[in-house]
Order: structure tokens, then sequence, then C-alpha cells
């Protein structure tokens, strides 16, 4: 009986990421849904197409400049899953360019 090779560091790497991406976005749908937040439109859209390309083809994103190359989840994409996230939970949106007003 062969056996296999074993698998490449990076190739470790990047099933970890795509692991943790899915974890994510389940565990902020599943938020959702238990503090009775309701997604618009676009965020579950969001939810459920991101979902379906890392399944599909192992990252959500298809420009290698949008991302680190092991990564699952390009940066804009991981800031609205924590955008989500923070909404349902309940917390205020972070203010995205505001500067801070002196007191």
């Amino acid at each position: 009986m062969k056996r296999k090779p074993p698998a490449s560091p990076f190739e470790l790497q990047r099933k970890a990421a795509q692991r943790a991406a899915l974890n994510a976005l389940k565990r902020a749908r599943r938020s959702a849904e238990k503090a009775g937040v309701s997604l618009s439109d676009w965020e579950g859209e969001f939810l459920g197409s991101v979902e379906e390309r890392i399944k599909t083809h192992g990252r959500a994103f298809g420009d290698p400049e949008k991302g680190a190359p092991g990564q699952a989840l390009s940066t804009m994409q991981g800031r609205k899953l924590k955008e989500i996230t923070a909404k349902a939970k309940g917390e205020d949106p972070r203010p995205r360019w505001a500067r801070k007003r002196p007191e």
C-alpha cells in the first residue's frame, strides 16, 4: 500500500484558513438568528455567496492583490464579516473615517 506524501505546510495553512473562514461565517449567521437580529438582504446574500465560493474554490476572492495568498477572505470581506458579527451582537457600529474630536 502506497502512502501519500505529507502535505506541504502552505497547503495545511490554506486548509486551516478555509475552515476558520467557514466557521466564522456560520457563527455570524447563528448569532444573528439567536439574537433575533434581522440581517438585510444584502448581508444574508453576502454570507451565503462567500460561503459557497469558499467551499467551491477554496477562497472567496479571485484577485490575489485583494488578500494574502494563504487566506480565504479578502481584507474587505473580513471587515464586512466583522461588521455583521458586531450587528448580531448588538454593538454600535464603529465610525469608519471619523476623526477624533477635541474635548
